[in-house]
């Protein structure tokens, strides 16, 4: 007899219909996968075996052809256990074949009939929204994840007993609610740690809430213990909390990579990344033999966090080219080829010098020219056109350290950077793909950051002094834009071009000829 079940794969972040046939006829008794399966699929048959047997469904001695359509696509994972289970039950007549229409079936069968929850749930039940189909039957584990889908009916069992009783009309898998997530938006109301808790450096703030108000890449210059990875990691808590296209394309990509834990719904932070300097090209990039998303996708709509930039290798550090770029990586293999996206604000920062003293008033530099110079280059230039912000942290003096009163705390300055961000979806509503201004392309720079003549002449000079490249004489454009957006303002004046402008100290350095791109 046969029997067809409808499941399905992730290829990416998007989710793909497999049908899964079981065919059970005469023959010499056997069990065959076909349809390119690989690893945990291939073990899947053993699994489900013994499954099947300790729910008190056994076998019978027949030849049985088991086959994951499209046959020409490798299909990977544990997901495939319960919906080749339940078609082996249909085709022993347990089942009825009408009872399976319109369900897809997903999840990880343990040897004890328990089901497990399976990475990709989420990509999943987009799929099926699109394809019509309106329930998915999953493992309790990923029940409140399939159901932030609106328009799923989803019932989650723990069991593979339950999903039979439910097909047989024996029982009923009570639905979860639809929607079911974390709160989304709403989880976000309140971020630690704060502002508040840093001293000084008001400059490097200001420096943070414009990158946060135009989602631009930010590096930070200075001495040990001036506080940058502080600023930086407070940075998550004055971004706008994510819409909730955002927090499904976020959660999309950590169900695929794993990293999703049971049980859990829509992430409703922006996600913060801070990869150590050991990472492979794989691991920042993504890629290995499965090509898994790497830190950039994981840090989508959210930060990636490099500190010390300049201990990263170099290859590491050029493969950040495209995404910066692109907001996407598309990584190839021999079998496989996928792209993931990639749209995150960089942050990082550096010491000056290898001693970490340079320019410092507080101790001497033991550091000589050359050495700066060399460590310095580990950056090259078109890495750093990349980086809209480069801005210096000096050491803080002892009065400051010894301030009681306490700064502005993140709530407020997420305040400003909310409003800044809403001035510029309205911009961009006819934008596909453009949330923020360091999202604008070269025919947005030109509709949305015209100059006054005071900040055309202003940015000329800039550009004259400094040696700026094309790119980066938009990334001052773009830089003034939000730097406006801040203030509320409709045009761009010589004062936010110069704001602008002094966020470029790499630049002027290399202007100096104490950096050369490499």
């Amino acid at each position: 007899m046969l029997a067809q079940v409808i499941s399905g794969a992730v290829r990416g972040v998007d989710g793909y219909t497999v049908r899964v046939e079981v065919d059970l006829t005469s023959g010499l008794p056997s069990m065959s996968v076909v349809g390119l399966p690989q690893g945990a699929v291939r073990e899947g048959r053993e699994r489900v075996v013994a499954a099947l047997q300790n729910s008190g469904y056994a076998l019978p001695p027949r030849r049985i052809t088991i086959n994951l359509a499209p046959a020409d696509v490798r299909k990977q994972g544990s997901a495939f256990d319960l919906p080749i289970a339940v078609g082996l039950l249909t085709g022993m007549g347990v089942v009825a074949p009408e009872r399976l229409a319109g369900i897809c079936f997903a999840g990880e069968l343990g040897l004890d009939g328990e089901l497990r929850p399976v990475r990709g749930i989420l990509p999943l039940a987009l799929h099926c929204r699109t394809e019509g189909i309106r329930t998915m039957v999953v493992p309790a584990g990923n029940g409140r994840e399939a159901a932030a889908v609106e328009g799923i009916t989803v019932h989650a069992a723990a069991r593979l007993r339950d999903v039979v009783a439910h097909l047989r009309e024996e029982a009923v898998l009570p639905a979860v609610p639809a929607g079911c997530d974390d709160g989304g938006p709403a989880a976000a109301s309140r971020y630690e740690p704060d502002y508040a808790e840093v001293r000084g450096q008001e400059h490097a703030k200001r420096a943070l809430e414009v990158a946060a108000a135009g989602a631009h890449n930010v590096l930070l210059v200075g001495p040990p213990g001036s506080g940058k990875s502080m600023l930086v990691r407070r940075l998550v808590g004055i971004l706008p909390p994510p819409t909730r296209g955002e927090s499904l394309e976020i959660t999309k990509i950590h169900s695929v990579a794993g990293r999703l834990p049971a049980g859990g719904s829509l992430i409703g932070t922006r996600p913060f990344r801070a990869p150590h300097h050991s990472v492979s090209d794989a691991g920042l990039i993504g890629g290995g033999a499965l090509a898994r998303p790497g830190e950039v996708s994981l840090a989508h709509h959210g930060v990636l966090f490099l500190d010390e930039l300049p201990e990263f290798r170099r290859s590491v550090l050029e493969v950040l080219r495209q995404p910066l770029e692109e907001g996407v990586v598309h990584i190839g293999r021999a079998r496989v080829a996928v792209t993931y996206p990639a749209r995150f604000m960089l942050a990082a920062a550096m010491n000056p010098c290898p001693c970490g003293y340079h320019g410092d008033g507080r101790a001497r530099c033991t550091c000589h020219p050359v050495q700066v110079a060399r460590y310095l280059s580990r950056i090259s230039g078109p890495l750093l056109d990349r980086i809209d912000l480069h801005v210096e942290v000096p050491a803080l003096r002892p009065v400051e350290l010894a301030e009681r009163r306490a700064a502005e705390p993140s709530e407020r300055i997420r305040e400003r950077v909310v409003a800044a961000r809403a001035r510029q979806l309205e911009r961009f509503r006819d934008r596909s793909g453009t949330y923020a201004n360091a999202h604008m392309g070269p025919r947005d720079v030109r509709a949305f950051c015209r100059l006054d003549a005071g900040g055309e002449s202003l940015l000329r000079t800039a550009v004259d002094r400094l040696g700026l490249s094309g790119r980066a004489y938009h990334r001052i454009l773009k830089l003034a834009r939000t730097i406006a957006d801040l203030e509320g303002a409709d045009g761009i004046a010589a004062a936010h071009v110069a704001e602008a402008v002094q966020y470029r100290s790499l630049d002027r350095l290399r202007g100096a000829e104490a950096m050369r791109p490499v």
